[in-house]
């Protein structure tokens, strides 16, 4: 198991009394201090990570987490803010005990405005069910991470999620108008709003997005819609190298076009998803690119014909394009289902998140590679190659110490062969536990001590998600 870095000391303990305030303010079917229940909340969905709360409160309103704040402010007991647990960081990691702060109850989806083409929602909303709400008035909520089935938009806003939709229409920070969130001291503070323009004062909304619970505790957020697009299409083309289906994605942006989709997955996972899924991939190419448009139909179409024959110049083979949805379902399979695919080759799967220079993607994936090879373990790359953004997958047998001390330092240089590429350590999936040792190497001392001045502004007595970011 990863050594959990040490947390900042000076906490109070979580005593008799404070759980019976805790009782008080949330109700006692609402407080867990079972060893099973604490158990279950001392890991997120990142490996190797993990430490015991010494206590959990499952809060239903923005009043009760006030008074909670207050109150864990005043005895100086961390509190670690959680959605669902499935970000890949270990952000919700309670790495110095106290109080886990549940936002699962706070699920209500309050509006969906059809004519201001927004919608107003409580944190603990699964993206998913958001999705389909938005779909029932013909609109679209736009982030998509892989985890949406599960996650929380709370947590999506928590760690700024991106997703397969990101190169042409953003991340979760594009969609967020307005915050209403709870500051450590108890207040509840709104800042944004239903306005599509707003430049009064400093940009806190964005300031607490991705700020993975470090600054303030998020009760509810305004989110931007956009109209259903009438029609989505789907294609794939094969590569012999991912050079050459670097390449293609170069003539792609050089043509003008910016498609909704494009993807890439590199030989590992296209061997791993085709033994997982039986899609008929064909395991001898050296990448797979999967390419995708919405829009009007005739635009799709047309975009289609023309990302296809992009690839084709650049040596890419074995083109197909979607007749029909299901079909392009079936292609987008491929991408998704990579991580399940990767994960039957060990038990412990470190899917990991850095990004580069849209250029540099071809050379990354080689460092990558290499460093898989040095380190010997192995190693599955997929990701987003319109933006730059990649998952190296590392899929190691936890019994094996020795493999996993071997996974963990390739991790680290493929952090440290990012930042060299003039990229940074995670594109999407924050920054948590998993990546706070890399952190000064890609933003320098100078900024880290910013970060721990705002940090202070926001949170004078450090209880809110300490030993993370700015903490």
């Amino acid at each position: 198991m990863v050594a959990v870095p040490d947390a900042p000391g000076g906490f109070s303990a979580v005593d008799d009394a404070v759980i019976s305030e805790l009782t008080r303010i949330a109700g006692a079917e609402w407080v867990q201090t079972a060893d099973g229940e604490l158990e279950a909340y001392s890991r997120d969905a990142t490996p190797l990570f993990r430490h015991r709360p010494d206590v959990v409160v499952l809060p239903r309103t923005p009043g009760e987490i006030s008074a909670i704040l207050r109150m864990a402010t005043a005895r100086r007991i961390p509190v670690v803010p959680r959605g669902a647990g499935s970000n890949l960081c270990a952000a919700t990691v309670p790495i110095a005990g106290g109080i886990v702060l549940g936002l699962s109850r706070m699920n209500r989806i309050k509006e969906v405005a059809a004519d201001e083409m927004l919608a107003v929602c409580e944190p603990g909303v699964i993206n998913n069910d958001l999705t389909a709400e938005a779909a029932r008035h013909g609109l679209l909520y736009v982030p998509d991470p892989g985890s949406r089935q599960v996650s929380t938009i709370g947590g999506n806003v928590g760690t700024n999620a991106g997703g397969l939709r990101g190169l042409k229409y953003g991340v979760t920070r594009n969609y967020v108008l307005g915050i209403e969130a709870v500051l450590p001291t108890g207040e509840v503070m709104r800042c944004g709003g239903r306005l599509v323009k707003d430049v009064a004062g400093y940009d806190l909304t964005r300031l607490i997005c991705g700020s993975e619970g470090t600054l303030a505790v998020i009760t509810e957020i305004t989110l931007a819609l956009m109209p259903l697009p009438p029609a989505t299409g789907t294609g794939l083309a094969y590569f012999s190298t991912l050079a050459d289906a670097s390449r293609a994605v170069a003539a792609t942006t050089a043509a003008g076009l910016v498609p909704a989709t494009l993807e890439f997955l590199d030989q590992t996972c296209i061997e791993a998803v085709e033994e997982y899924a039986g899609l008929g991939l064909k395991t001898d190419a050296g990448a797979l690119l999967l390419f995708g448009d919405d829009g009007d139909g005739e635009t799709v179409s047309r975009n289609l014909d023309v990302l296809g024959d992009v690839c084709t110049r650049a040596d890419g083979y074995g083109i197909e394009i979607a007749s029909t949805a299901a079909q392009s379902e079936e292609l987008l399979a491929a991408r998704r289902c990579s991580l399940p695919a990767l994960s039957r080759r060990g038990n412990i799967t470190m899917l990991e998140d850095v990004s580069v220079p849209r250029p540099l993607l071809a050379p990354m994936v080689d460092r990558i590679a290499s460093i898989a090879a040095d380190h010997e373990v192995l190693c599955g790359t997929f990701g987003h190659a319109g933006d730059g953004n990649l998952h190296p997958t590392v899929v190691v047998d936890g019994a094996d110490a020795d493999a996993v001390g071997r996974a963990e330092k390739a991790v680290g240089a493929i952090f440290h062969a990012a930042i060299d590429f003039g990229g940074t350590i995670s594109g999407e999936h924050g920054v948590g536990l998993a990546k706070l040792p890399y952190l000064q190497a890609r933003l320098g001392a100078d900024q880290m001590a910013l970060l721990r001045r705002v940090k202070a502004a926001f949170d004078p007595s450090g209880i809110l998600n300490p030993g993370k970011l700015g903490s």
